[in-house]
């Protein structure tokens, strides 16, 4: 695959369909399309986190994207499988073209084959056994002095907890909660952690819901740390190593929360952000 720096995945997204970044995307299919609707609450918790997928096999990969209620239909996506990714990355919806193109980087260079990327495993074990084991190696790559300041776009309950237990001071921020279950309360606009935050950690739902290109200007402009925890568009995230994205702690399809067996995830690391070109 083509190594090249982009200002934008809207940039990406223009440059894949003029077949930079590899194979033309004319000749590429997803051979299919579904939806998922997975709900998950903890015991002895009173928050249940609402998860929809749309995901594309291209290859021997598969792309996707967590999306919003109503954020396209499902019938919509279901009509998909069978079309060029180079259509799909032309598609009026924002989440129909992120999971199509996180399917096509996938099948070009698959994080599995990708030398920096580091393999983890998640072990055997329940939901929040998983959860707080894959929350743990995020939080390890962050490197937090104690005091340090952590905003979190996308709130997980137990990502919040192993900032605590590193001595940092979790600035959470979600479109979907009010609090933390430790009741710490929850931002509702990330840019108002900017400033107050010596480094963020992002989901990859940042790339379906816009804001991801605002997070990697961030970090290239205020040289502080950005590490993107992605199932959402992990072959996206990935591009932007080193060019807004320091770190990287990527999942690929199937998750670990539809499985109790041992998973994969892979960490990258860079040491800083380089330059920006397009």
């Amino acid at each position: 695959m083509h190594q090249c720096h982009f200002n934008t995945v809207e940039d990406m997204i223009n440059a894949a369909l003029q077949s930079k970044l590899g194979e033309d995307p004319n000749q590429i299919y997803a051979t299919g399309a579904f939806d998922i609707v997975q709900t998950t609450q903890f015991p002895n918790t009173s928050h249940r986190y609402f998860n929809r997928y749309i995901v594309f096999r291209v290859g021997t990969s598969f792309g996707a994207c967590c999306i919003e209620q109503n954020q396209v239909d499902r019938n919509t996506i279901a009509n998909l499988s069978g079309e060029s990714i180079a259509t799909l990355l032309q598609h009026d919806s924002l989440v129909v073209r992120i999971a199509a193109l996180d399917a096509y980087l996938g099948n070009l260079s698959p994080l599995r084959s990708e030398p920096i990327a580091e393999r983890r495993t998640l072990d055997l074990g329940t939901p929040i056994e998983r959860a707080i084991q894959r929350d743990r190696y995020i939080v390890e790559m962050l490197q937090c002095e104690p005091n340090e300041t952590v905003g979190l776009i996308g709130v997980v309950n137990p990502l919040v907890e192993a900032i605590a237990e590193q001595g940092a001071i979790c600035l959470p921020c979600d479109f979907n909660m009010e609090k933390t279950a430790s009741g710490i309360t929850v931002e509702k606009d990330m840019t108002a952690l900017f400033e107050r935050s010596d480094q963020i950690i992002a989901t990859g739902m940042t790339l379906s819901n816009g804001s991801f290109d605002q997070l990697v200007q961030w970090s290239r402009v205020s040289g502080k740390p950005l590490t993107i925890y992605a199932q959402t568009g992990a072959n996206i995230a990935k591009q932007f190593m080193g060019n807004g994205v320091h770190n990287l702690l990527a999942e690929t399809f199937p998750f670990s929360q539809f499985s109790a067996e041992e998973t994969p995830v892979y960490q990258l690391f860079s040491a800083e952000a380089g330059d920006s070109t397009s």
